[in-house]
């Protein structure tokens, strides 16, 4: 991935996440989750919530099954195999312009070749500026996590790049707030990217998946745990000043 043009994204130096994981929807004041899913009932997910991912994998390499897609003891799990054959899912729920969305994840010690992610995609796969709001994505390793927000389809510098420190294979939580002026991601409440110069303007919805991006090593089973998901109402605009 293209290296994030300078001035415009902004990552605060690494603080020690809360050992419980503080939600940025407590610590910011968000107010009650409108919608979301807490992974409490069932074996896989819903297919009334979810869009769960049949298909080739990332960039044609690899398969996503639904069978890769399962839950128990309240915690939805997305496995990936020594094949390259993974999950993902999208959901059908909070396709909208702007809005925060909180998601705890923790991973496995995951092979190299794979990369979770939980990202904002849009809801048209024909976005002319390709938009993708990737809000925790593992990349080589487990001992960082990275915010990549796409704004170009091509060019030297489509995206802004912030990376930090952190043991992934422990809870955390992820949240990013999408305003029509900013984009800001919080890593256990904490504020830690912030792009103002490439906001999107066009409706977009979660989506979670374990992407795989094999090289000549071989590939390991790995997998990502998601104990749930929410969704924030956006914020509310300023209030109209009148002139008496």
């Amino acid at each position: 991935m293209a290296s994030a043009p300078s001035g415009t994204a902004s990552a605060p130096p690494a603080s020690t996440p809360s050992p419980n994981g503080t939600q940025a929807a407590v610590a910011q004041g968000w107010g009650s989750a409108i919608d979301g899913d807490e992974f409490n009932t069932g074996s896989t997910p819903d297919p009334a919530r979810w869009q769960i991912y049949s298909s080739p994998g990332n960039a044609g390499q690899g398969m996503r099954t639904p069978a890769a897609d399962t839950i128990a003891n309240g915690v939805l799990t997305i496995a990936g195999n020594a094949n390259g054959d993974t999950g993902g899912l999208a959901a059908n729920f909070g396709r909208q312009k702007y809005g925060r969305w909180e998601v705890r994840m923790k991973t496995s010690a995951h092979d190299a070749n794979y990369h979770p992610v939980v990202l904002l995609w849009p809801d048209s796969n024909a976005s002319p500026t390709c938009t993708e709001v990737d809000f925790a994505e593992g990349t080589t390793d487990t001992s960082s996590i990275s915010f990549f927000l796409h704004y170009a389809c091509t060019g030297s510098t489509f995206q802004t790049l912030a990376t930090q420190a952190l043991d992934t294979t422990q809870w955390h939580d992820y949240a990013v707030e999408w305003t029509p002026t900013a984009v800001t991601g919080y890593i256990d409440g904490v504020p830690w990217f912030r792009d103002t110069a490439h906001v999107p303007h066009e409706s977009m919805h979660l989506t979670l998946q374990l992407d795989w991006f094999p090289t000549a090593a071989p590939t390991a089973p790995a997998q990502m745990n998601i104990d749930w998901v929410r969704l924030y109402a956006p914020a509310a605009p300023p209030e109209t000043q009148h002139l008496d």
